[in-house]
C-alpha cells in the first residue's frame, strides 16, 4: 500500500486516490474545499436567525456560534471533502399533487433513512483517507451545525439557488450532502458559480410565498416546516395551501429548469417504498402509534411521530374534497391527541362546506 506524507496530501494524486474511494463507496459526486477561508454563509445565518425565519427551530440558533464556520466546529480542520449522493426520483414529484385523496411524501422519505446510509460511507471513507494518508479526520451529515450547503458550494459541486437548496449541473435539485473534515492540507476544487440567471420558477411555484425575496427563506411559511418540524396545530392560514402534502414539499426542487440534467438514483435504499408512493389518505388516517412504527421503520418520516403525521393526513382531508374521507376523519374525532382530534374537526368542517 502506498502512503503519502502530508506534504505530498494536497497533490491531485491523493484527491485522485480519495475521489476512487468515494465512487466506490457509491459516492456521486465528491469535491474539495478549504476551510480556513472566509464564510460569508455566517452572515447569512445570523440574518435568518435574527429575523426570526427558523420559527421553531430554536436548535437553530442554540448551535449557531457552531454553524458560524466548519472550524467553529473543529479549530484543527484544514479541508473539507463533500459528498454527494444522488437521490433523484423515478418520475415527476408534482403529479402526485393531482390524486388529491392520495398522499404525497416528500421525494427524499419515501426510501429509507439517509442519515444512516450516509454516515457508515463516510466513516468508511475517512477511514481509507487515514490510512493512505494520514491526519485527523470527522464526519459530518446533516444532524450536526455543519452549514453543508455552502460548503458543497465552496467544493463545486453547486450552487445556492434562489429556493436555498443546493443545485447541481449534473444531479439537479437532487444530491444528500455529508462531508469529511481532515486535518490535511487538500488542494481545493474551484467553487461553483451561480447558474439561476433570471429563472423565477422555484419562487413563483411556492404555494405560501415562504421566500420574502430570491436566495432568502421564511421557514415559518415553509410546507416542509410545517409538516415536518411544527408542533401543534398547522396555522389555518396554511392549511388548504397544503393540498395533499403530508410530509414535506418538493414544489421548489421539482420544478427547477436544471433537473432535464438528473437522473434516477441508483441507491437501492433510496428507491420508493411501494407503499409510501401515494398511498391512500384513508388508510393512514387509521394509523396507530404501533401501525405507524412498523410502516416507517427506517424511514425519515418516523422521527415526527404518529400524531404529528396524522395531523397532517386529516388536513390532507379536508383539503380533498373527497365525501368518501369523511369517515375516516370522523375516526379520529376522539383522538387521545389534542391536535389530531382539531385536525380531524377541521377536515370534517371542510369536506361538509365542500359537499
Amino acid at each position: 500500500m502506498t502512503t503519502w506524507t502530508s506534504e505530498a496530501a494536497s497533490s491531485e494524486a491523493a484527491k485522485t486516490f480519495v475521489r476512487d474511494q468515494a465512487t466506490a463507496l457509491g459516492f456521486d459526486a465528491c469535491g474539495f474545499a478549504r476551510v480556513d477561508a472566509p464564510w460569508p454563509a455566517s452572515a447569512r445565518l445570523a440574518e435568518f436567525v435574527a429575523a426570526g425565519r427558523h420559527g421553531t427551530m430554536d436548535w437553530i440558533e442554540r448551535t449557531a456560534e457552531r454553524r458560524a464556520h466548519p472550524r467553529a466546529m473543529w479549530a484543527d480542520a484544514r479541508s473539507a471533502i463533500v459528498l454527494g449522493l444522488n437521490y433523484g426520483p423515478d418520475r415527476d414529484p408534482l403529479e402526485a399533487l393531482k390524486e388529491r385523496s392520495r398522499a404525497a411524501i416528500s421525494v427524499y422519505a419515501q426510501g429509507d433513512d439517509y442519515h444512516d446510509l450516509i454516515k457508515q460511507r463516510l466513516k468508511r471513507l475517512a477511514g481509507a483517507l487515514q490510512a493512505q494518508l494520514g491526519g485527523e479526520v470527522k464526519v459530518f451529515v446533516d444532524t450536526a451545525p455543519l452549514m453543508e450547503k455552502p460548503l458543497a458550494e465552496a467544493a463545486g459541486l453547486g450552487w445556492q439557488g434562489k429556493h436555498t437548496n443546493l443545485v447541481s449541473r449534473t444531479f439537479g435539485s437532487w444530491l444528500f450532502l455529508g462531508a469529511v473534515l481532515t486535518t490535511l492540507e487538500l488542494e481545493p476544487d474551484a467553487a461553483e458559480a451561480d447558474h439561476c440567471g433570471a429563472c423565477r420558477a422555484c419562487l413563483d411555484i411556492c404555494p405560501t410565498n415562504a421566500f420574502p425575496a430570491p436566495y432568502q427563506l421564511d421557514a415559518r411559511a415553509c410546507l416542509s416546516y410545517l409538516t415536518i418540524e411544527h408542533a401543534g396545530p398547522i396555522p389555518e392560514t396554511f392549511r388548504t395551501a397544503l393540498g395533499n402534502r403530508i410530509y414535506g414539499c418538493d414544489d421548489c426542487l421539482a420544478v427547477c429548469p436544471w433537473n432535464k440534467f438528473a437522473q434516477a438514483s441508483h441507491e437501492a435504499a433510496l428507491q420508493a417504498r411501494e407503499a409510501l408512493r401515494q398511498p391512500p389518505l384513508a388508510e393512514l388516517a387509521a394509523l396507530d402509534d404501533t401501525a405507524f412504527r412498523a410502516l416507517f421503520a427506517k424511514s425519515p418520516v418516523k422521527r415526527i411521530g404518529r400524531d404529528r403525521f396524522v395531523r397532517n393526513v386529516l388536513y390532507a382531508i379536508g383539503n380533498s374534497g373527497d365525501p368518501g374521507l369523511v369517515e375516516a376523519a370522523r375516526a379520529r374525532l376522539g383522538d387521545d391527541c389534542e391536535v389530531v382530534s382539531e385536525a380531524a374537526s377541521w377536515a370534517l368542517q371542510r369536506l361538509s362546506a365542500r359537499d
